[in-house]
């Protein structure tokens, strides 16, 4: 069931990879930028972006740490690494690798980093613990997650537009998962904790988008949702869009609440 889940996940962003890219600037970059601006990679440093996707956060490391430096990205989507060695071929202190990153292992980094990455391993604990035993003693660990209802706003209107599109019922609530125990920032810094880090602290990162129908749009294609979208025939996609569009209009959502906990910590031992 896993191995399943973790397929149709690669799935999804396999898909959405160019998208994902031109979502970019709306959304992951800025991400991106906060977390890295609290990881605070320094010029000769060693860093392992894990779930690095097209490079938001990958890419402002490289340029922080310099020719000196290096930088290893690492996500499990082919068409994501092809799209971040496209964008970072200026960057030869980045090498990007389409792999597992919970099986990663080369050790001894400086920084460890992953914006909006560990909610999607198999085991969100024992990945994390995992990327944080490829840190040195000392060094820093810096993992990106949403929070609250962050994001669920645009995914309850695609479900209903694809729900009358198919002619279904509406999708069921996905299981529970260890993200919804820890996704406000108190309960986050004791997670973090718990995995062993010393000086824990959470940054609130506040955002809204403005959803725009382009970036409304972008926000389904671009992302994760896209595995939805992908089980629709794509002759029935434009329905889907004019649906899910109508469907944030009449709610009044003008904006969407895309705000970020971004959890820091030193590896103790």
């Amino acid at each position: 069931m896993a191995e399943d889940r973790q397929t149709e996940i690669r799935g999804a962003f396999d898909a959405a990879a160019a998208d994902f890219t031109a979502l970019g600037r709306y959304l992951w970059e800025p991400i991106g930028t906060a977390a890295v601006t609290i990881a605070d990679p320094r010029p000769g440093e060693r860093v392992l972006d894990a779930c690095c996707g097209t490079g938001a956060s990958a890419i402002p490391s490289a340029g922080l740490v310099g020719h000196d430096g290096h930088v290893d990205a690492v996500d499990m989507s082919g068409p994501m690494i092809d799209q971040l060695r496209r964008l970072s071929a200026d960057l030869p202190q980045l090498r990007a690798h389409q792999a597992d990153v919970t099986a990663w292992t080369a050790e001894s980094y400086d920084v460890v980093q992953s914006a909006l990455g560990i909610f999607f391993f198999p085991d969100m604990t024992a990945g994390t613990d995992h990327l944080i035993s490829r840190a040195r003693p000392g060094g820093r660990a810096v993992f990106t997650i949403w929070r609250g209802e962050s994001m669920a706003a645009a995914g309850r209107h695609l479900g209903r537009a694809i729900a009358e599109v198919t002619n279904t019922p509406p999708p069921a609530p996905r299981p529970p998962h260890l993200v919804d125990q820890v996704n406000q920032a108190g309960s986050y810094a004791a997670w973090l904790a718990d995995r062993g880090l010393a000086d824990v602290d959470v940054t609130v990162n506040e955002m809204a988008l403005t959803m725009t129908p382009e970036v409304a749009w972008l926000v389904i294609t671009g992302s994760g949702f896209r595995g939805a979208l992908e089980k629709v025939p794509a002759d029935r996609w434009d329905t889907v869009r004019e649906l899910y569009l109508t469907s944030l209009r009449d709610d009044g959502v003008t904006e969407l609440d895309a705000t970020t906990l971004i959890g820091s910590g030193r590896r103790a031992t």
